[in-house]
């Protein structure tokens, strides 16, 4: 009984390494975009923005590209994609946008680190970015 437990703990323990040390990036695609950052993803980008994505892109690319990558596809050693499953609105909702601009956020989901807050970047301008995430989003089967 004692050297099954012993067992079950070393596997455990190597389990829990393996989780936290050893697993592959979730993103294994990396491109190069337009503005000759490393994306994490490739994005398909919608026909058509909402003039509320419009503005959203502009306010994006402002204050998030250096960080998210063109279009929101991650910029590898930098920050995660956004139009990626872990931000559809069913796990990530819009006001996890505002709190993580607003207050920062812990990194839990990927291995870049913490997010500072992001200053000078009203509540109303976050709506509009998170409008153009959205939109890119569903252009990418995300919703």
């Amino acid at each position: 009984m004692k050297k099954n437990l012993i067992a079950i703990a070393l596997l455990l323990t190597t389990a829990l390494v393996y989780w936290v040390v050893v697993r592959p990036d979730p993103v294994s695609e990396r491109t190069v975009g337009n503005a000759g950052l490393a994306n994490l993803v490739e994005v398909k980008l919608p026909q058509n923005l909402s003039p509320i994505a419009e503005d959203g892109k502009a306010l994006f690319d402002a204050n998030c590209i250096a960080c998210h990558g063109q279009d929101a596809a991650g910029n590898d050693g930098k920050g995660p994609p956004l139009v990626h499953k872990i931000y559809e609105p069913s796990h990530h909702g819009d006001e996890s946008f505002q709190r993580a601009v607003a207050l920062g956020v812990r990194g839990h989901h990927w291995r870049f680190g913490d997010m500072p807050p992001v200053q000078g970047v009203a509540r109303e301008d976050v709506e509009k970015i998170v409008r153009y995430v959205r939109e890119l989003q569903i252009a990418n089967g995300i919703e």
